[in-house]
């Protein structure tokens, strides 16, 4: 479980100890009155349990406070649905996962993109994509619809030549060497790479080496100011909480002033394509 997820756990849990304990009660006599173990009470509020639905009806029952009710109810969905299993969004193949980002691409005026290994996916060649969707496939042992996830990649990057829609993509240089399939596949992304900067809604950055570390960060994305989605290795986390999202608004900001850009940029691409062409 992720520390955001595992944070706004323990924030509920303060939440249900303040009612706890602004009705009079220990936690020892909460538990009696709602039939539970001792250790649940403390375990929800500490965070280490989330409480379902009827958990929480309980606990405002017998602390009179069911105005809370509502909210505390939402919150804890919201905490659900902050934190997917990568099996459980791709249970049905990568096409589906593809289909879901569309409806949110579409509503983000300005999208600010950071990856730290890989080339973003609205900017992948059909190769790399193809590589990539291949691997996720083969590692989470899910269902093969390869073709099918790799043609609604591509399809979606219809949005970066329509609409108001504006595009900031930061890269660190390792995303420029990380080998995904072949030098040709290489060769044929980093091309398109310096094909997408000269688009006009687009804004790409690469961090060049020997940079100084100044942002603890791993690869996220946000959606405008609302939305923010981070990928780890066994989830994908979608933070909508503003406390969170102003410091991932002041992560990217950090890296977007250590990347260079135009012919700065193009010179960093082209040196790792002239790279990949001497060795092949």
């Amino acid at each position: 479980m992720t520390n955001s997820v595992h944070q706004a756990r323990e924030a509920l849990g303060h939440r249900l100890r303040d009612l706890r304990k602004d009705a009079g009660l220990s936690g020892r006599q909460l538990a009696m009155l709602a039939g539970w173990h001792s250790s649940k009470i403390s375990k929800i509020e500490y965070g280490k349990q989330s409480p379902s639905e009827n958990d929480i009806a309980t606990w405002c029952q017998h602390t009179q406070a069911d105005d809370h009710l509502a909210d505390l109810i939402a919150t804890a969905r919201h905490i659900e649905a902050m934190y997917v299993e990568w099996r459980r969004t791709l249970r049905a193949g990568t096409k589906r996962r593809q289909r879901a980002s569309v409806e949110l691409e579409a509503r983000t005026r300005l999208m600010r993109w950071y990856e730290p290994q890989l080339v973003p996916g609205l900017l992948h060649t059909a190769e790399y994509a193809t590589a990539v969707m291949a691997r996720v496939i083969d590692f989470y042992e899910i269902p093969d619809d390869l073709d099918a996830g790799v043609a609604t990649r591509m399809e979606r990057q219809q949005i970066l030549y329509h609409g108001d829609h504006r595009f900031h993509f930061v890269l660190a240089h390792q995303a420029l060497h990380t080998m995904v399939g072949d030098a040709a596949v290489m060769i044929g992304q980093l091309d398109r790479l310096l094909a997408v900067m000269s688009l006009p809604r687009v804004t790409l950055g690469v961090i060049p080496p020997g940079t100084h570390y100044r942002v603890p960060s791993n690869q996220f994305i946000m959606f405008d100011s609302h939305v923010v989605q981070v990928e780890s290795i066994s989830a994908e986390l979608t933070i909508r909480q503003p406390r969170e999202i102003a410091l991932y608004h002041k992560a990217f900001d950090e890296l977007a002033y250590q990347a260079v850009y135009g012919q700065q940029a193009r010179t960093l691409i082209s040196a790792a394509l002239d790279s990949l062409r001497e060795s092949e």
